[in-house]
């Protein structure tokens, strides 16, 4: 049996580097769960092909939910840059969904503002600055401008790359990895995934060291799996009071002398964020 990384996610088929080469594997049955970054064990059964028998314990996994199914996006990851930008539309409430997911999975967040180079970018640097309190760095950045400090940033580590459709991701992409479109094109052209429904993820190695973890665009970002201790958890700000509510059980709704609640009230916690985790705090089963 050979080991091996899953570089490319297309259905329940994947592409994993190992051994001599890359090749493409698919798992028994219909057994799924398998991630890109995931170490595997595999067993060749022709040229170029193999069947996954076994995936090793995984550091970390980052996923989205819903009612139905989860959706896996990347394993053994040292760091998840989650990119935004204010044209053409800001949305906080996907940002806080990401970072809460990255809290819960225990994935280092920075926080990768594009498009630095326009107007509107100046404005909401502002409105993320209490994110840089909270513990998320921001980087400001625009693909058509040099990007070292980005590339330090990812240099020598794994690093998921998420963020909504429209903010520049795949543009960023290529700059960092310059064969990142031919790559593609191969991998499309290997697993035959042509269509547009087929969500996928790829693992491109970077010039300068580290690998970098492509993750299709998203509107949205089911969180469909966390219980009501992972949830407080995954917010900082109340990470931060625990213990300080007048009730040990407090869930920061209405109870009298909650810290959270008159944390938001002064100012020192974001009412947006609050209002997410009122959200989310809804939606738990």
């Amino acid at each position: 049996m050979t080991q091996g990384t899953v570089v490319a996610v297309h259905g329940h088929h994947f592409l994993v580097e190992g051994g001599e080469g890359v090749v493409e594997c698919v798992t028994r049955g219909k057994k799924g769960g398998v991630a890109c970054g995931d170490h595997v064990r595999f067993e060749s059964t022709s040229s170029g092909k193999g069947v996954i028998e076994d995936i090793e314990p995984r550091r970390n996994l980052l996923y989205r939910s819903d009612e139905f199914k989860a959706k896996l996006i990347a394993a053994n990851v040292d760091q998840a840059a989650i990119v935004v930008a204010a044209v053409p539309a800001f949305h906080e409430e996907l940002l806080i969904r990401c970072l809460v997911a990255c809290e819960v999975a225990d994935i280092p967040a920075l926080i990768v503002l594009n498009k630095a180079d326009l107007p509107e970018t100046e404005v909401l640097a502002r409105k993320l600055a209490p994110y840089v309190d909270l513990g998320y760095p921001l980087l400001l950045v625009s693909a058509r401008q040099d990007l070292g400090a980005l590339e330090q940033r990812l240099a020598g580590h794994i690093t998921v790359l998420v963020g909504a459709s429209g903010v520049g991701k795949s543009t960023l992409l290529n700059r960092l990895v310059p064969e990142a479109n031919a790559t593609t094109g191969e991998i499309s052209l290997a697993l035959d995934a042509g269509r547009h429904t087929t969500t996928h993820a790829r693992l491109f190695h970077l010039p300068d060291g580290g690998d970098l973890v492509d993750s299709p665009g998203m509107q949205e970002f089911g969180l469909k799996h966390l219980d009501l201790a992972s949830l407080m958890a995954a917010f900082p700000e109340i990470r931060g009071r625990h213990g300080q509510c007048r009730f040990y059980n407090c869930r920061h709704l209405k109870e009298p002398g909650c810290a959270v609640l008159e944390a938001a009230k002064d100012g020192s916690i974001l009412a947006s964020r609050l209002r997410v985790y009122h959200w989310l705090l809804a939606g738990l089963k």
